[in-house]
């Protein structure tokens, strides 16, 4: 039964003894299982609108750590090429769009209800999945935020700043606020399709929410947020919406409260103890070990997993990384990651 899942336990307010585990990106590049099935597929994109592949390697990690919940295998540029803009991937670079930076480039895109035919073979892995997974398992689904994934189709690309899109918002904000707003409602159509096709738990990944600062937080990164989880609430109440606008910083305050969102994922640029007394408060929290210690390992990843654990263990939390894990990460470093937490609560 999907209550008696760990993680839907934490998402529903319960403190458990030992935190349930999984991480961002753990189907990827840092395992040779991956690699192999990703050589298969040709490319990228290819093994994200594959769905036996995609399947295969979301689950990969369960079969590999025993995670506690299964995110499915996809891209938060997914949407976007839905929506009409070309996308490509460079190898060694990242995706590539078509731009969105003026009213005749906005027109050229569908509507929010056009994409389902696009991303047909997405909610085929998510049925996959959902018929695949160990019992235990929480299916996963996700999407990228309305600012977020606006900042790819401003820029064509990833920017350290994401000065395109604050520049549009700034000096064309008719054109903003309708891609804003197309991108919300799409959003909410496509988290509802992956809820009907079996996802268990959605999460909005705000990867740039951080770049937004002052009342462009509210408007451009806690609205939206706020928006799509009214909406699949009102379609799907009982299904649990994670949020996570990165490095948000004092935002993570009340942002759960002011979003209606089950559970707020941290970076690891705010402590654990500063998440527990200012975030936690609100429900429960996930997060937030650095990246890194995937990479080094020892003692130090050792110690910063016992420090979070014992931070977040008065109340309802789900560990996880402050970030998406490397290619460079060492698969070995998981699974101590993996044992620390669940010995940490027994000891």
């Amino acid at each position: 039964m999907a209550e008696q899942k760990k993680i839907m336990r934490a998402l529903a307010g319960e403190t458990l003894d030992t935190p349930p585990i999984w991480m961002m990106r753990q189907a990827g590049r840092y395992l040779p299982e991956y690699k192999a099935t990703r050589a298969q597929a040709g490319d990228f994109l290819s093994l994200c609108y594959n769905p036996e592949l995609a399947t295969e390697v979301t689950l990969q990690p369960i079969r590999r750590y025993g995670f506690d919940a299964a995110i499915l295998f996809a891209d938060i540029l997914l949407l976007p090429q839905a929506l009409g803009a070309d996308l490509w991937f460079v190898t060694g670079e990242g995706p590539r769009l078509s731009t969105v930076t003026q009213q005749s480039d906005f027109a050229k895109l569908k509507g929010p209800t056009d994409v389902h035919e696009h991303l047909a073979p997405v909610y085929q892995t998510v049925r996959n999945l959902a018929a695949a997974l160990p019992n235990e398992t929480t299916l996963i689904g996700f999407a990228g935020a309305p600012w977020t994934v606006a900042t790819y189709m401003i820029a064509g690309q990833g920017t350290p700043d994401q000065a395109p899109a604050h520049k549009l918002r700034v000096e064309n904000p008719a054109t903003f606020d309708a891609l804003m707003d197309l991108i919300t409602a799409s959003t909410i159509e496509y988290l509802a399709m992956q809820i009907e096709a079996g996802a268990e738990v959605v999460k909005l990944f705000d990867s740039w929410a951080g770049s937004l600062k002052g009342d462009a937080f509210q408007k451009y990164s806690l609205e939206p947020a706020k928006k799509i989880i009214t909406a699949l609430k009102a379609r799907h109440p009982n299904t649990p919406i994670i949020a996570f606008p990165r490095e948000a910083g004092d935002n993570y305050i009340g942002f759960a409260k002011a979003t209606g969102a089950d559970c707020v994922a941290i970076d690891n640029s705010v402590s654990a103890e500063w998440a527990a007394a200012n975030v936690q408060v609100d429900g429960c929290v996930q997060g937030n070990l650095a990246s890194r210690h995937m990479v080094t390992g020892g003692q130090d990843l050792i110690d910063e997993t016992r420090t979070i654990v014992k931070a977040f263990s008065k109340g309802p939390h789900i560990f996880n990384l402050g970030h998406g894990i490397t290619p460079d990460a060492d698969p070995k470093n998981v699974q101590l990651m993996i044992d620390t937490v669940r010995k940490t609560t027994t000891d």
